[in-house]
């Protein structure tokens, strides 16, 4: 595809611009705590992460109560938020660039969307984004296409001019529900073998690969 046929970029955020990782697996085995459970290793909540809160809590807390579950969980988890999340690399530069070269962008992640915003704003990306969408903003979450068609509307552009980038396979399945290309890093949940089998339009290293592919320069960062 050529470099200037999109006009937005839509970015899933767990996996994706960030390692959410620690915090998620920190705040899981807060909850696990609380049933008298033992700590789960990081890989174990990883591949549960992608889906919203209410499916990684139903199977990482097997027979808790998902109501009072999800209330700990969100209680706990601004006490791990910041210490617990990192950027990959590149990312920052990348979406400097983008945002530089009149490219709208927005988050679309099964994150609750206040936690996105907090670290947006922690990183210093919050400017650069003209929308954020989480669970709350549309009637089902990923991989119905409902969320990434509500991103569309809020930031005015078409899906043929719109690039959505993930790290699972339930993003490729929203991106193809909503009918935008979707383009995916194997830095998530999912692995490169399972990404490919799912059909991607294109599988990348990493997201900054997208300065080179998107743009006339260089790769960012």
């Amino acid at each position: 595809m050529h470099r200037s046929s999109f006009k937005a970029v839509i970015s899933d955020f767990d996996g994706t611009l960030a390692d959410s990782y620690q915090a998620i697996t920190a705040s899981v085995n807060h909850v696990r705590a609380l049933h008298r459970l033992p700590p789960l290793p990081e890989p174990e909540v990883r591949k549960h992460v992608g889906r919203g809160p209410g499916h990684l809590l139903a199977y990482t807390v097997p027979g808790g109560d998902a109501e009072n579950d999800l209330a700990a969980y969100k209680a706990h988890h601004p006490s791990v938020l910041r210490s617990g999340t990192r950027l990959f690399p590149g990312v920052a530069a990348t979406l400097e660039a983008l945002h530089q070269a009149g490219l709208r962008l927005a988050v679309c992640s099964n994150k609750l969307r206040p936690i996105t915003r907090e670290l947006l704003d922690y990183f210093g990306l919050a400017a650069l984004f003209q929308v954020v969408i989480g669970p709350e903003d549309a009637p089902r979450p990923k991989p119905a296409p409902d969320m990434l068609l509500a991103a569309l509307s809020r930031l005015g552009v078409a899906k043929q001019d719109t690039l959505y980038v993930g790290d699972m396979t339930v993003d490729i399945a929203t991106a193809r529900a909503a009918g935008v290309t979707v383009w995916v890093v194997p830095t998530g949940s999912d692995d490169v073998i399972d990404l490919r089998a799912a059909h991607p339009d294109r599988v990348l290293e990493s997201f900054r690969d997208l300065a080179g592919l998107l743009l006339d320069t260089s790769q960012a960062g």
